[in-house]
């Protein structure tokens, strides 16, 4: 094992946080300006990559949201990691009930404050009443599944573990292609007919985020806990006795998502890979993607020690939640960007302007990050 899996916090994880966020926070933009404005094939394929799905399939802006609930879930075994040193024991699940205790306190309130700022995302401060407000979010999404995955890991040992993964997705296919929709019967995973679809419109309160379903509904939160395991179990691999070289492990987790993607494409075939109903199919075709990105960013980052190269990603992923919150609404970075650099961008051709203003947005953002990452300023949920 290297020394970096023995430490609390992987520099990785960070980083590939950071990548991740990136694409959300304004990186998406770049790509589609660069598309429209250059036309070159590859921008073009990456600008169609950072689409939703209209429905069943998969592209690479689908994999962004689970990445970062993947990264999540691997973050745990590092951050239980002190509270398994004081108690003199070898697993999180070995830990005395009074030492737990307070670890169930402060996870339900991260849930809970996730939960509220995804609502804050979502509008709640603009008062349009009860009905108008959506109750669904990404960040609540997280933190549920987040907060699930982390009783699951602080209550059994990985083999069982491994068992609610298997029973969460399993249990979810079986609840989605079983059990009958009132006027559209069992099995059918349309946006009005699927089970999910039908529960968020009978229990989920508030605004649904199109009128016959919501992405990140009640009955589909079930399986995103199955992708916060998968971050669990990546890491906790990581840590473990077997195989002393970086090298093996990184081989063994290549092969394990090699294994999660196959498993995912037969599924398909019964239980179609679907972002919005976070179907099980989904869940294994993007852990295994997951796998395949950190395992990329560890072996240059931890292993061979390439750093530098990354400082931007750190920063981002330092304050990711925070990013998020600001990108989605709350702060205006196109003003500010005009301001600093609309002048410049006027004096240049104008075809590319729009690429231009694009990427003046992420260097405000970024230069933002790093002033806060370097005054230790971290919106800690």
């Amino acid at each position: 094992m290297s020394n970096q899996s023995k430490n609390l916090r992987l520099i990785s994880l960070d980083a590939l946080r950071g990548f991740d966020m990136f694409w959300i926070m304004s990186g998406e933009h770049i790509i589609h300006a660069l598309a429209e404005t250059t036309h070159i094939p590859a921008f073009e394929w990456m600008s169609e990559q950072l689409h939703h799905t209209a429905w069943d399939g998969i592209t690479f802006y689908d994999m962004i949201f689970p990445l970062f609930l993947f990264i999540a879930g691997a973050s745990m075994p590092f951050s239980m990691q002190k509270k398994v040193q004081e108690a003199s024991v070898a697993e999180a699940y070995q830990l005395p009930f009074n030492i737990k205790k307070p670890l169930y306190w402060s996870m339900l309130k991260r849930t809970i404050t996730l939960i509220f700022l995804g609502m804050v995302v979502n509008g709640l401060f603009k008062w349009n009443g009860y009905e108008q407000t959506r109750m669904a979010s990404v960040l609540g999404r997280i933190g549920l599944a987040w907060f699930f995955a982390g009783l699951i890991y602080l209550n059994a040992d990985t083999r069982k573990q491994v068992y609610w993964f298997v029973f969460i997705l399993v249990l979810y296919w079986a609840l989605m292609k079983l059990v009958p929709v009132p006027g559209f019967g069992a099995g059918v995973l349309t946006k009005e007919g699927s089970l999910e679809s039908y529960i968020d419109r009978l229990l989920l309160p508030g605004r649904l985020h199109s009128k016959v379903f919501d992405p990140e509904g009640i009955l589909s939160t079930i399986p995103a806990i199955g992708t916060a395991l998968l971050g669990v179990f990546t890491t906790t691999f990581l840590r473990s006795k077997y195989f002393t070289s970086s090298t093996g492990k990184i081989a063994v987790l290549a092969f394990a998502g090699l294994v999660l993607v196959l498993i995912g494409l037969v599924w398909d075939i019964s239980f179609p890979i679907n972002k919005r109903l976070w179907s099980s199919s989904f869940v294994c075709v993007v852990g295994g993607f997951s796998i395949w990105f950190f395992v990329v960013f560890y072996l240059i980052i931890d292993v061979w020690g390439f750093q530098k190269w990354a400082a931007p990603f750190i920063w981002i992923g330092s304050n990711s939640i925070l990013i998020y919150m600001a990108s989605e609404g709350i702060v205006n970075f196109g003003h500010t960007a005009n301001f600093f650099f609309g002048g410049l961008i006027l004096h240049s051709p104008e075809h590319w302007h729009n690429v231009l203003t694009a990427c003046s947005i992420t260097l405000t953002q970024v230069i933002l990050l790093k002033i806060l990452y370097k005054n230790k300023v971290f919106l800690k949920v």
